[in-house]
């Protein structure tokens, strides 16, 4: 007997009214045009913004031999400065702002709020306290610090990363992790973290501060190839685990009741979903600083481009990589001489969104 499974779908008889749907293996869907389009029009973003990038500075190289250069031409001074200088500094921006953004889908898919983003729920500042914890104590004032200082910046950051994911799971978990349970206890562990942050400047010494402070707002600068390699690691393995999961992130936004009778195990998914997004949001983290509201704002701006039922993984990815670099030709450029944080510039474009969120919530809450 010929199962229904074997038989080619088409548009005539389709799963899902509107869409056509696809079947690969054990894999399914159905395709999305318009996502197909937000997506290649990010990456085109993604791509001008990063050749503008490459040439701007103190030696400007016109955007033909950027290019020319990228591709093995140009000469040596060319070279020198776009693949030893500048390149590795796009390229860190482009993969942090591309793991943030993957880290915020899939924790606001989980919550099924659009205001949970690593750096809102305490993620990116548990790596931001251990980070300044190694930059402030890591002169061996003190015996933990200096075995911080041991294993270095990254390697921290990415611990206190895990480790304040862990005390929100913990603290949150009551038979499983709710949603809005998770969002409130990770508010409540951010505070408490931003103000450990805040003790440990005024404790520390004045270029000891002024270190963690240029830290603290999420920089570019002096980036180098050793900065790239982790961060080009964790989302070459990360990024494809969280595409794989997104079947699974698809069935437990429509609540865990719905999700167990799709043979979802909801606790072991989330589980599993969480050590994702928080490996990301760290090594990201750990990489550039906590730069402000690219998770929170990058899947919600690709749910609403693509006009999908929660954020996709793969136009968030592009979208926050585009976010970070675009902020980044903006710091160097907007102020002459001077320039900025990248984290200021995104958290000038991010704070507005924020309060229309807040807003938005208020006005549904009220109706």
């Amino acid at each position: 007997m010929t199962t229904t499974e074997d038989r080619p779908t088409t548009a005539a008889a389709p799963l899902v009214p509107g869409r056509v749907p696809w079947r690969f293996r054990v894999f399914s869907g159905v395709r999305r045009p318009r996502t197909l389009l937000v997506l290649l029009a990010c990456a085109a973003v993604l791509l001008f913004a990063s050749a503008v990038n490459l040439g701007r500075g103190d030696f400007p190289i016109g955007l033909g031999d950027v290019l020319a250069t990228l591709f093995g031409a140009g000469d040596p001074s060319q070279q020198f400065i776009v693949l030893e200088l500048r390149l590795p500094r796009s390229l860190t921006g482009a993969l942090v702002g591309g793991a943030l953004a993957v880290s915020g889908a899939i924790l606001q898919s989980i919550a099924r709020n659009p205001l949970a983003s690593p750096d809102i729920i305490g993620i990116s500042w548990g790596a931001s306290a251990a980070a300044v914890f190694v930059i402030v104590l890591g002169g061996g004032v003190s015996a933990v610090g200096g075995s911080f200082a041991a294993v270095g910046l990254p390697i921290a950051a990415l611990a206190g990363g895990l480790v304040s994911a862990t005390a929100i799971y913990a603290l949150a978990w009551r038979r499983g992790v709710q949603g809005y349970r998770l969002v409130l206890v990770g508010i409540g562990i951010n505070a408490v973290l931003v103000a450990a942050v805040n003790w440990l400047l005024t404790v520390a010494q004045i270029y000891q501060a002024a270190q963690a402070q240029v830290w603290l707002n999420g920089s570019l600068n002096a980036r180098s190839w050793d900065d790239v390699i982790p961060v080009s690691i964790a989302l070459v393995v990360l990024v494809p685990l969280a595409m794989i999961l997104a079947f699974v992130l698809g069935g437990l936004q429509y609540g865990d009741d719905t999700a167990r009778g799709l043979g979802i195990r909801v606790n072991g998914a989330r589980t599993a979903l969480l050590l994702v997004s928080v490996g990301l949001a760290s090594v990201a983290t750990a990489a550039a600083g906590p730069i402000a509201f690219v998770a929170l704002v990058s899947p919600q701006l690709a749910q609403r481009l693509c006009r999908t039922p929660s954020p996709p993984l793969g136009v968030s990815l592009v979208l926050g990589a585009a976010l970070v670099v675009v902020s980044d030709v903006i710091a160097r450029t907007a102020f002459g001489g001077t320039e900025l944080p990248v984290g200021i510039v995104t958290a000038v474009l991010g704070a507005p969104y924020l309060m229309f969120l807040l807003a938005r919530h208020r006005r549904e809450a009220r109706s």
